[in-house]
């Protein structure tokens, strides 16, 4: 009896999804469990598994690479040997096999592994040999754009996505007319939810200085002593926040209707910039793993995030986000919540200033703006300032809180 394959909700908030491509080929022999097509959805490209076995049968109406699919669809069917295909994703089969409810598993085929009569896949096209992300291939390969025309903005010449959408709309725009670029499923889950965090939050944001000298110098001497991974600021501080999470618990607690949801560890998210957009994985047992631990996992981390592989559960669990626009100059920020979180965290630029002493006289030092966006239906403003005030005390004596 042929099963259906049908696009799985990944998120609370999926709705639909951008179909990437088939792992298998048209009368391929697929078993249970193996990656079967790749989605983007909920701000990651991730691998879908078969969730029965069979032989792989793909209809002329199957979606194609880049087509946008609603959650529910049929994409294709899974075979038993010898079992004629259907013609369409359409087809009605029996109501073992309907939306949703998955069909007994067909029997793997026994003897014999020759496959049925299949229309032949199409040749891979030749490998690109212009450096690009695979999002930006993906992109080219969809807007038929042409690699080598590009400028690229990415370290190391590398193309970007944004690349090819900005060639693409400056090929659409002409004087006078009005420039379209095309809203991606990443793009639209990322303004769903910066929509739903201010419509389901009470946001308000603290803002105080931090003298962040002691914490560049204890970086300089990691760097310095030859650690295997050098932590960024971000990690350092990831670090010293989960402390001061232990000690103000309800900046990690989350509204419930009737009560509020304390978790028992402490999993911090770290925002990344990606190609795709914005992308928050979380460190987790932040409070009880190593700064070594903490940098390695962070780098892995933000490197699948650049390379588009990072999973769905990547980026699920968080208690608290942190959030890094220093880089780019920014002193202080207003933050959004990543709901259903209750607060995130912005760090801003480091820079040289001049700084009072108790006696009169003027030094300089590194400080640094430290941005607190707080539900305020969860707790007020005084909680949130003491938290702000015990983070800023533990990031001026890093040592005394990183032993």
């Amino acid at each position: 009896m042929a099963i259906k394959i049908q696009l799985p909700r990944l998120g609370w908030s999926m709705e639909e999804g951008k179909f990437l491509e088939w792992l298998k080929r048209d009368g391929d022999l697929v078993k249970e469990g193996e990656p079967l097509f790749t989605l983007e959805s909920d701000k990651a490209a991730q691998e879908v598994e078969a969730l029965d076995a069979g032989i792989l049968s793909l209809c002329a109406d199957s979606p194609k690479p880049g087509q946008i699919v609603q959650v529910g669809r049929v994409l294709g069917y899974l075979l038993a040997a010898g079992e004629p295909a259907p013609t369409s994703c359409d087809a009605a089969l029996p109501p073992a096999a309907s939306p949703g409810v998955p069909g007994p598993q067909p029997a793997a085929p026994t003897g014999s592994t020759e496959r049925p009569a299949a229309a032949p896949a199409a040749a891979a096209p030749p490998r690109e040999e212009v450096p690009a992300s695979p999002r930006a291939r993906r992109a080219a390969k969809q807007q038929n754009v042409d690699l080598s025309t590009l400028r690229p903005t990415g370290k190391g010449g590398r193309i970007r996505e944004r690349d090819v959408l900005g060639a693409r709309v400056a090929t659409a725009a002409t004087p006078g007319s009005v420039r379209e670029v095309p809203l991606t499923p990443m793009r639209r889950t990322i303004a769903s939810r910066m929509v739903h965090s201010l419509n389901n939050t009470a946001p308000v944001t603290l803002t105080c200085r931090c003298d962040a000298t002691e914490l560049v110098t204890l970086r300089t001497q990691l760097k310095t002593a030859g650690a295997p991974v050098v932590p960024g600021v971000t990690d350092i501080i990831a670090k010293i926040t989960a402390g001061a999470l232990l000690v103000h618990p309800m900046l990690t607690a989350r509204w419930d209707p009737e009560r509020l949801l304390l978790p028992n560890d402490i999993h911090i998210g770290v925002a990344v910039d990606t190609d795709a957009g914005l992308l928050v994985p979380v460190l987790r047992d932040v409070n009880t793993s190593s700064l070594t631990a903490i940098a390695t996992v962070s780098r892995q981390l933000f490197e699948s995030a650049r390379a588009g592989r990072l999973g769905a559960t990547d980026m699920q669990g968080g208690c608290f986000t942190i959030t890094n626009l220093g880089g780019f100059g920014i002193e202080g920020f207003t933050p959004i919540i990543n709901h259903p979180e209750t607060a995130i965290l912005g760090l801003g630029a480091i820079a040289y200033e001049a700084v009072a002493l108790a006696d009169g006289t003027l030094t300089s030092r590194r400080q640094m703006t430290l941005s607190l966006t707080f539900d305020h239906r969860i707790l007020d403003g005084a909680p949130a300032a003491r938290f702000l005030q015990t983070l800023r005390q533990r990031i001026e004596a890093p040592v005394a809180w990183l032993i």
